[in-house]
């Protein structure tokens, strides 16, 4: 039997976590659903979908909009997706890859 696959963490995912994965840590973290040390390394598919879940449901309360917030998580958002951004950035990232289309 094959172990099934697990997420490596956010902090060893491509470019820092710009991937849908880490959006969906990030956001964990802005919510307090997850304290910001934990990088879901070893979770399994089942748990981050769970986790996307739960985040889902956090922001449906602010219609998916950040502007909508209220300050203490708008700012918290604004400091860890800020901090992801920079550090992606140094370590090349450019945004393309979420733009990139196979077509």
């Amino acid at each position: 039997m094959t172990k099934p696959k697990t997420y490596v963490g956010i902090d060893e995912d491509m470019f820092s976590g710009m991937t849908s994965i880490g959006k969906i840590i990030r956001d964990a973290w802005v919510f307090g659903l997850i304290p910001e040390t934990e990088t879901c390394k070893g979770w399994n598919a089942q748990g981050i979908d769970a986790l996307l879940d739960k985040v889902n449901t956090e922001w449906d309360k602010y219609g998916c909009l950040v502007s909508l917030l209220p300050d203490e998580l708008r700012q918290r958002h604004e400091r860890i997706h800020g901090e992801a951004v920079k550090k992606a950035k140094e370590e090349g990232w450019d945004g393309e890859f979420e733009t990139y289309s196979d077509s």
